[in-house]
């Protein structure tokens, strides 16, 4: 052992990182639309606005969810995971510091200190070649078959996806069915989230990416929370994870022996899951 008194001491070792991966609407933020408030008026909770579209408030979340969500990223490596594009994406202000990676159109993009990975996105352009049916295949599907009636909107994501926006009221029943058949068939996945019905390829997934920053990060405890179909691969591959009483997965009465199921929705559920996921962070 050397006994130089000027020698250096040896570094402390770090603890590796807990990894926080979760999807950001109607798990975190929440539209005017989706808040859920039954109490008087006056005794609803306090709102922070988060997201400005055309100079317009958008998404919300109670000032106790921010502050829990500025704990949160200062103590883990939190990672934003959306379906949103990258353009989406940069509407939103999230309280606490600013996320070194974030996860964007449903894990087509990782995005390190806001600029999206190249290699990163290489990798999964050569597996959606690999391994489905081409977007201009299923666009022209959803083109023949959605009806003028109840299509509002076809638009494509990133040239990876594509979604309708759609009156749900005049919607046929199972039409959405018929498509997720067809699209299977072809490697494709349908989801239905409010009034948008995305087709999305099997192999874009948010798990791929978020195993990729627990990689890059080292991170120990993946930790996940999400609301639709397309967060239930990422709540698979994390270690623990939350969903809400509200979305796609709580109508399908999805469960996982791992993913803690609350019954909480509507803008209450964000808080929660954000107190969820502290506490699960800091061993509690």
């Amino acid at each position: 052992m050397s006994t130089d008194p000027t020698a250096s001491p040896a570094a402390s070792p770090t603890a590796p990182p807990t990894l926080v991966a979760s999807d950001l609407d109607r798990t975190l933020i929440y539209s005017a639309a989706a808040l859920q408030l039954p109490m008087p008026d006056a005794e609803a909770p306090r709102l922070l606005c988060v997201e400005v579209y055309e100079s317009r408030p958008l998404s919300y979340l109670t000032e106790t969810a921010a502050a829990l969500l500025d704990r949160l990223a200062r103590t883990t490596v939190f990672v934003p995971t959306t379906t949103r594009t990258r353009e989406q994406y940069g509407r939103i202000r999230l309280p606490g510091p600013a996320p070194q990676f974030a996860i964007c159109a449903n894990g087509g993009h990782l995005l390190v200190d806001g600029v999206s990975d190249p290699g990163w996105q290489a990798r999964v352009a050569a597996r959606l070649a690999a391994e489905c049916a081409p977007l201009a295949e299923v666009r022209a599907h959803l083109s023949a078959t959605a009806d003028p009636a109840w299509l509002l909107k076809e638009r494509v994501a990133e040239d990876l996806f594509a979604y309708l926006v759609v009156d749900r009221a005049l919607l046929p029943d199972g039409w959405v069915k018929e498509l997720a058949g067809w699209a299977g068939e072809r490697g494709w996945t349908v989801s239905l989230q409010g009034r948008k019905i995305y087709a999305v390829p099997r192999p874009l997934t948010k798990s791929a990416a978020m195993r990729e920053v627990a990689r890059r990060t080292g991170a120990a405890l993946t930790l996940a929370a999400g609301d639709s179909l397309l967060d239930a691969d990422l709540l698979l591959a994390a270690d623990r994870a939350f969903r809400p009483g509200h979305g796609e997965l709580a109508d399908e009465g999805w469960r996982a022996p791992h993913v803690d199921v609350l019954p909480h929705t509507g803008v209450a559920a964000g808080e929660e899951i954000l107190r969820r996921l502290l506490d699960a962070a800091t061993g509690r």
